[in-house]
């Protein structure tokens, strides 16, 4: 919506340098709980990533147009102050949901934050996948943060019977580790490279409970 409405403004800004779009791991569609980089193919399954690969392109495009470096990041679940586990232990709405296989893919905001920076101040094209090194079970990281809490982890859900809405049943439906091969080539370090050093980070910190419960990409 933002391209097709300022699309002739932005192609008349004279000292704009870069583009960036945040994406979506969804774009990738199921692989099977296979390993993907930037270079697999998109296979969208929700009517939302497919929207967001024709954003991509269109972004693409327009920069090609403008002769203007376009950075596509490609976001997996976010997380941070305010929105983890540590939180839902607390409120009481953590659950752990059990699908045999099935894992998802993380990203700290802090990493979101950082990657960006970093791909500014270098004027980066390309497509990046912005996440963590450790895709994993949903239920391992509930069950970690519990640890870190010093309480009990609710008790395990099969997956075929938790009552889930549409769009969390859907998320389901996908299973893929996603690599951070393109951002870590173009020089990036993470802040944090898996939930743990996030969590344990966090919790020592206190921050755990800062910041926004819910981000504008919410996901019920």
């Amino acid at each position: 919506p933002v391209l097709n409405a300022a699309r002739q403004a932005i192609a008349k800004m004279p000292a704009l340098e870069w583009i960036a779009y945040l994406s979506t791991v969804g774009v990738y569609g199921d692989h099977g709980g296979g390993w993907v980089d930037e270079t697999a193919e998109c296979r969208p399954l929700s009517k939302r990533s497919m929207l967001r690969v024709a954003a991509e392109q269109d972004w693409l495009k327009l920069g090609r147009d403008i002769g203007r470096p376009v950075a596509i990041l490609r976001l997996s679940g976010i997380y941070g102050p305010g929105r983890n586990a540590l939180v839902n232990l607390e409120n009481g709405s953590a659950r752990r949901l059990v699908k045999p296989g099935q894992v998802f893919n993380r990203i700290h905001c802090d990493d979101i934050a950082g990657a960006l920076w970093h791909l500014l101040k270098h004027t980066s094209g390309g497509i990046f996948n912005v996440t963590d090194d450790l895709p994993a079970p949903p239920q391992d990281v509930v069950t970690y943060a519990a640890e870190l809490m010093g309480v009990t982890p609710p008790p395990e859900i099969p997956f075929e019977t938790a009552q889930l809405s549409p769009m969390a049943r859907s998320f389901y439906g996908e299973n893929k580790r996603v690599a951070n091969t393109a951002i870590k080539a173009a020089g990036y370090r993470f802040r944090f490279p898996d939930y743990r050093s996030a969590f344990d980070h966090m919790w020592v910190s206190g921050n755990w409970r800062d910041g926004e419960a819910r981000s504008p990409m919410k996901r019920s």
